[in-house]
């Protein structure tokens, strides 16, 4: 029981410098839709206790509509115009964990504003699991083109400071994972 106590003591003494040496950086999730951005980047927000923003839905707020929506009325091309504006915009308010909307890191200006303002994180996702997990949502525009998109997006996904498996694993295990990674991306020292 004592050591239980430690340890968690020891775990939320680490959480909290990640917290600090972040500074004013975002904690940036990238990954194609169904990779569980949005999920994981709410349980790592509550484990580093800063606030966690999902893009798609700030989107959604400033459009006052939903994302397919504004495909359907305006395209492609508007809504990823709209998105990198509020991409950049939400990166001026760290730290945060955002997760970022599948194909927001194509645009290199959001890229370059990640690098600079941010921590990039690829979950990245087998096909499978993210055809099993989109399988249940016809909300999203493109679910269908999963397929197409993975191999034009994975070499960009790959260019992020750290890439975490997202599987079929408790949400929480990977957390556990992401936070292991963080202290050498945040300027902590490394421990024996």
């Amino acid at each position: 029981m004592a050591n239980t106590v430690i340890q968690k003591s020891a775990e939320k003494a680490v959480e909290s410098a990640i917290a600090a040496a972040l500074g004013g950086r975002s904690i940036v999730l990238v990954g194609m839709m169904g990779a569980g951005k949005s999920s994981i980047g709410r349980r790592l927000a509550a484990r580093l206790g800063i606030p966690f923003v999902d893009a798609d839905s700030e989107i959604e707020n400033a459009a006052g509509m939903t994302i397919p929506e504004i495909f359907a009325k305006h395209g492609e091309p508007y809504f990823r115009a709209g998105e990198a504006r509020v991409i950049a915009r939400l990166l001026e308010n760290g730290p945060q964990v955002l997760a970022t909307g599948g194909g927001a890191i194509m645009d290199q200006r959001t890229r370059d504003l990640i690098r600079i303002k941010g921590i990039s994180i690829w979950l990245k996702a087998d096909l499978d699991v993210l055809l099993r997990r989109t399988k249940r949502r016809n909300d999203r525009p493109l679910a269908e083109k999963i397929k197409d998109l993975l191999p034009q997006r994975e070499p960009v996904y790959a260019q992020s400071d750290i890439v975490v498996q997202s599987r079929d694993e408790p949400h929480d295990t990977i957390v556990d994972e992401i936070i292991a990674t963080l202290p050498q991306h945040v300027g902590m020292e490394s421990r024996p």
